[in-house]
C-alpha cells in the first residue's frame, strides 16, 4: 500500500485522525508576539503543496496591528517568505467543529536562508551555537496564567472567573487542590486537548492569584518545548472560552494580585555522553554551571526587553509579590531571580524566574540561553550567593519599557548571538509599541492630575 503524507504524522496526530476524514490543515507560523499567523487550507490542497507564502511584513506589526519602521532601506515592499511545514509539529486542533490539524512552518527567503527575525529561527540559531561546542541545552518551562471572567470592555478592570461553587475565584490559596477544583471543567478540557495534541503535562497547581494556575511541562529540546508553549497558549484560551471565561497570559492582569511568569529551568548536557555539564565527577557544581549563572547575571538586564516585552510586563516586578526584583541567585530560594532547585547532581539545573508569561516563548528561551552561553564561553562568574530574602536588596533590572529597550539596543554581544537583523526589527517594533502607549492618557492621570496640578 502506497504511503501518504499522513503516514509521516506524529503518533498523537495519527491517533486523533484514526478512522476519521481530515477536513482542514492550519498552516501557521509564530510572529514576534507569539500569535499564530498563516492560512487554513483544505486537507486535499495541503497534500499537494510543499510550501506556501506570506509577506515578511507579518514580523513588522505591533501588538495593536499598527506598522513599525522595521522594513529596512527598501521600504514596505513586502517580500514573500517561503514557508515549509515541519511535519514533526503536526498537531490536532480538537476545539474545532471539524477534523483539523495545525502544522508549524519554517520561514526562509527565496535563496533558502532562514528569515533572521522569525522567532523559531532565532531560537534554532542559539541552540546551534551550543551544539557546535558539543553541548545540548535542555529546558523545562513553567506556565502561569489566569482564568478570568469574560471582559468585553477594556475600560473595566479584569475580574476573576466564577468558580463551580458560584463564588468568584479566591486569591491567596496557593497550592490548594480545592481551589483547582473550582476550575474543574476548564482543566478537564485542557487535559483533553493536551492529550489529543500529544502533550504531557507534568502537573497543574493553583498559584497565589485569584484564578491563577500554573502548568509545568517536562524537560527537553528548547525548540520542541517552545512549540509546546506556543500551542498550549492557544489550547488554554480555547478551553476557557468553552466555559464562558477568558484565559489571559498578561504579565499583570489584576491589580493587587501576583503577576504571571514563564519560569525557565536550564541544564546543559554533553552531546556524546549525556552527562549533565553542571555537575562534576564527584557531584559538585562545575565552572560551566557558574559560568551560566554569571552570564545570566551579566547579560539578563540587556535581555529584559525580550523577557518583559510590553509596558504591562514591568508591573510584575514588585517587591514581595512572587516576582523577582533583581538577579541574585540562591539555592532553593524563591525570592531570587535565579534559583537553584533541590535536585541530585544528575538533575542539577538553573531556574530563570525573570520572564513574564507574556513573552514569546521562542524568544524568551532564546534570550535566556544566549545569556547563559555568553557566560559559559567567556568564563564569567556570578556574584556571591544570596542566602537571605533577596527582596531586601536593590533592584538591578530595568523598571520601565523605555529603559529596557535602551539597554537592549546597546547589547552588541547579545545581538551577535540572537542576530543583528532580529535585534534591529525587534527594536523597531517595540519602540513603535512604546511610543503608541505613551499617547494614551490613563484613568490614573485623569483622576489625580486633571484638577490637582
Amino acid at each position: 500500500m502506497a504511503r501518504t503524507w499522513t503516514d509521516q504524522l506524529p503518533e498523537a496526530a495519527r491517533a486523533y485522525l484514526d478512522g476519521r476524514r481530515l477536513d482542514e490543515v492550519e498552516c501557521i507560523i509564530p510572529d514576534l508576539p507569539g500569535i499564530a499567523r498563516g492560512k487554513a487550507v483544505p486537507a486535499s490542497k495541503f497534500a499537494r503543496q510543499a510550501q506556501f507564502h506570506l509577506p515578511d511584513s507579518i514580523f513588522f506589526q505591533t501588538i495593536t496591528g499598527e506598522w513599525s519602521r522595521a522594513a529596512g532601506d527598501e521600504g514596505y515592499i513586502e517580500r514573500d517568505m517561503i514557508l515549509t511545514p515541519d511535519m514533526g509539529t503536526a498537531s490536532a486542533a480538537p476545539w474545532t467543529a471539524d477534523w483539523t490539524l495545525q502544522v508549524i512552518h519554517d520561514a526562509h527567503d527565496r535563496d533558502g536562508n532562514p528569515i533572521p527575525f522569525s522567532p523559531r529561527n532565532v531560537l534554532r540559531k542559539v541552540v546551534q551555537l551550543y551544539r557546535d561546542r558539543g553541548w545540548e541545552p535542555i529546558v523545562a518551562p513553567e506556565m502561569e496564567f489566569y482564568i478570568v471572567a469574560r471582559n468585553l470592555d477594556p475600560a473595566r478592570p479584569i475580574e476573576p472567573m466564577m468558580g463551580r461553587s458560584g463564588r468568584p475565584a479566591a486569591a491567596r490559596q496557593a497550592y490548594s487542590v480545592t481551589a483547582v477544583d473550582e476550575f474543574g471543567p476548564v482543566i478537564d478540557d485542557i487535559y483533553d486537548f493536551a492529550e489529543a495534541q500529544g502533550f504531557e503535562i507534568d502537573g497543574i497547581t493553583q498559584e497565589g492569584g485569584a484564578g491563577q494556575l500554573e502548568i509545568n511541562l517536562r524537560h527537553g529540546d528548547p525548540v520542541k518545548l517552545a512549540d509546546e508553549v506556543f500551542y498550549f497558549k492557544r489550547l488554554i484560551r480555547e478551553a476557557a472560552l468553552r466555559h464562558d471565561s477568558f484565559a489571559t497570559f498578561m504579565a499583570k492582569p489584576i491589580e493587587d494580585e501576583p503577576g504571571s511568569a514563564m519560569h525557565i529551568h536550564h541544564s546543559v548536557v554533553d552531546m556524546e555522553t549525556g552527562r549533565n555539564l553542571f555537575s562534576g565527577p564527584q557531584g559538585g557544581e562545575t565552572d560551566l554551571f557558574f559560568g551560566f549563572l554569571g552570564g545570566l547575571q551579566t547579560h539578563m538586564p540587556e535581555a529584559i526587553a525580550i523577557m518583559a516585552p510590553y509596558v504591562n510586563s514591568y508591573r510584575r516586578y514588585v517587591k514581595d509579590f512572587a516576582a523577582p526584583i533583581n538577579l541574585e541567585w540562591g539555592r532553593d530560594n524563591r525570592t531570587t531571580g535565579l534559583r537553584i532547585p533541590l535536585s541530585g547532581p544528575e538533575a542539577r539545573r538553573i531556574e530563570n524566574r525573570i520572564a513574564g508569561m507574556d513573552c514569546n516563548p521562542y524568544l524568551g528561551i532564546a534570550a535566556s540561553l544566549a545569556c547563559g552561553y555568553l557566560g559559559m564561553v567567556n568564563e564569567l562568574w556570578p556574584r556571591k550567593q544570596c542566602k537571605t530574602d533577596a527582596y531586601r536588596g536593590e533592584g538591578d533590572i530595568p523598571q520601565v519599557m523605555g529603559e529596557a529597550l535602551d539597554q537592549f539596543e546597546a547589547a552588541s554581544a547579545l545581538h551577535d548571538i540572537l542576530g543583528p537583523e532580529f535585534a534591529r526589527v525587534y527594536l523597531a517594533v517595540k519602540r513603535a509599541e512604546y511610543e503608541e502607549f505613551l499617547q494614551v492618557i490613563s484613568p490614573w492621570e485623569r483622576e489625580h492630575l486633571l484638577l490637582n496640578v
